[in-house]
């Protein structure tokens, strides 16, 4: 009997209306995956942008306590999507890892590994 490897779930950079975890069952070459890539790419874009802007505000005396708060609400949102994309990026570089090691993701040797 061959074993293969199972493509984990990929976490995906958006959540449900419900506020939950999104995943995907795929190879990383569909629609879905694609349109994934392209909102992970947007998101840290637009954590960048807010950055620089941060930068800028910071150097003008003349910021209100409200533009800060605005700004702030904005990066909390931006570092949530980017530590999901870190976590869902270091979740299929393990994967991957792994089976470059010829181990299962648990550590054990996996079945079409061969001797060791």
């Amino acid at each position: 009997m061959t074993h293969h490897a199972l493509t984990p779930a990929r976490l995906l950079p958006w959540a449900s209306p419900e506020g939950k975890h999104c995943y995907l069952l795929t190879d990383g070459s569909g629609r879905l995956s694609r349109a994934a890539d392209t909102v992970e790419s947007i998101q840290l874009d637009m954590a960048g942008d807010l950055l620089a802007h941060l930068s800028d505000m910071l150097d003008d005396e003349h910021v209100t306590a409200v533009q800060l708060r605005y700004l702030l609400a904005r990066m909390s949102e931006a570092l949530t999507d980017v530590c999901r994309i870190a976590e869902s990026r270091g979740a299929r570089l393990r994967v991957y890892t792994d089976v470059k090691a010829g181990t299962d993701p648990d550590g054990t040797p996996s079945p079409d590994a061969g001797p060791s």
